[in-house]
C-alpha cells in the first residue's frame, strides 16, 4: 500500500497490515521509530499522480465550453 507522508500513523499501518497488506509510507520527520520504506517505489508513485495531473489538465482543454442560451 503506497501512500503520502500524511497517513504516517500508526494505527494506519496496522490497519494495512491487518488487511494483508505491507505499508509504504515515508515516515514524518518528527517520528522516533522510523519504518521500513523503499524510495524506488515511492517515486512510481509519484509518476502516477503527475499523470493523472497532467489527464485532468488536458480535459480542460479538450472539454467544449457551452454558451449560454443553447
Amino acid at each position: 500500500m503506497l501512500a503520502d507522508k500524511a497517513y504516517d500513523a500508526d494505527r494506519i499501518r496496522e490497519l494495512i497490515q491487518d488487511q494483508g497488506a505491507t505499508p509504504n509510507i515515508p515516515p514524518k520527520s518528527n517520528r522516533r521509530w522510523k519504518p521500513c520504506f523503499s524510495k524506488r517505489l515511492y517515486r512510481e508513485r509519484n509518476l502516477i499522480e503527475r499523470f493523472f495531473s497532467k489527464l485532468k489538465h488536458f480535459r480542460r482543454v479538450a472539454t467544449p465550453i457551452r454558451q449560454a442560451g443553447r
